[in-house]
Formats: structure tokens, sequence, C-alpha cells
């Protein structure tokens, strides 16, 4: 499978959106083999480094003009979309980690309470190959000065209590699981 060839397939190379997705995207895969490496994980570094390409291949369908995206849905809706897209192409597995890591997980309860624009259905990360692109993805973001270099622990924190206190210990949890300080190095 080749991840860019299927980025491709829904960006036009020329796009802004295609060079925000490309530049975030390979930031949240190499820091998800740096996670792998640093803590010894027998996992497949294709299948971590091909999902984090493909984790936010959903975006050209919401609205975020910042990023040259002008979809109809909402952004939060990114995650179930890129499942769907990634359904159609046999990539089950994948398509699982683009709905999983949004935020540090969606729980049902948590779609039913907000009245959030989601599918009813869980939305957490349960593999640890999800968790790790989920945890990769906090540390980038669509915004120019932390899209190729790591946000510090402490905003990364600040914007996950965004979405509820109660977050905050999931996202020191992953820390304590994965740890974060190689992360910033080489950057």
């Amino acid at each position: 499978m080749d991840a860019l060839k299927i980025i491709k397939k829904y960006y036009n190379k020329d796009s802004l959106s295609y060079n925000f997705i490309v530049k975030h995207s390979t930031s949240v895969a190499r820091a998800a083999i740096k996670i792998v490496e640093h803590n010894n994980l027998d996992i497949d570094k294709k299948f971590i480094t091909d999902a984090a390409m493909l984790h936010d291949i959903g975006i050209f369908l919401t609205y975020a003009p910042s990023i040259g995206c002008f979809g109809k849905y909402p952004y939060i809706a990114h995650g179930y979309l890129g499942r769907e897209l990634l359904e159609k192409h046999n990539l089950q597995k994948i398509a699982l980690v683009c709905e999983r890591h949004i935020g540090v997980g969606i729980s049902l309860d948590e779609i039913i309470e907000n009245n959030l624009p989601l599918p009813k259905r869980n939305m957490l990360p349960l593999s640890l190959e999800e968790k790790i692109i989920c945890y990769a993805d906090k540390f980038f973001s669509k915004r120019a000065e932390y899209l190729e270099t790591p946000k510090p622990i402490e905003i990364i924190k600040h914007e996950i209590a965004k979405y509820g206190k109660n977050k905050i210990p999931v996202f020191e949890n992953m820390i304590n699981i994965f740890g974060w300080k190689y992360i910033y190095k080489s950057y």
C-alpha cells in the first residue's frame, strides 16, 4: 500500500490542504515511530507509518478554510469520515485509527451528552497502534508553528482540557505509558 497515492486520490498535490495533511501526517508518523522504538515495542512499523500518514485523510470533507478544506462537515467529523473512505479501500484496521484518534478518544456517552455530530458509537483508541497514533498526533497541529515541530506538553494539556477535565488524566496516562522527552529530539 502507498499512503501518498491514497492521499493524492483525494487531495490536489498543489493545494493548501495537501500541504497541511502531508506535513502534519509525516510529523505524526515520525513521532509514532519514535514511540515504537523508544519503548521497544514489537509493532509493525510499516503499519504505524501508513496509519499515521492516513489518520487525517477525511479532513478535506470538513469545513476548515484555514487549511484549505471546504467540505460540508464540521472538523470533528474527519475521523469517522476518514474511516468510511479507508473502508472503501479495504483498509479496515487503518480506518479504525482514523475514527479513534480524535482528542484522546471520544466515548459514546460524550457523543450523546454533548450532542456531537458523530455516529453514536465509542470512538476510543483500543489497540496499541491506535493509542500510539492518537498520542503522537497530540504533539502536532495544522497550525504553522506546530505543523512540523512538537507542541510543548503544557500546550497539549491546555488544548485537551477544552474538551473536559476528564481528558487530562487520559493524556497523562499516555505520557506515563509512552514517555515524551525523546519525541522532541531531532526537530
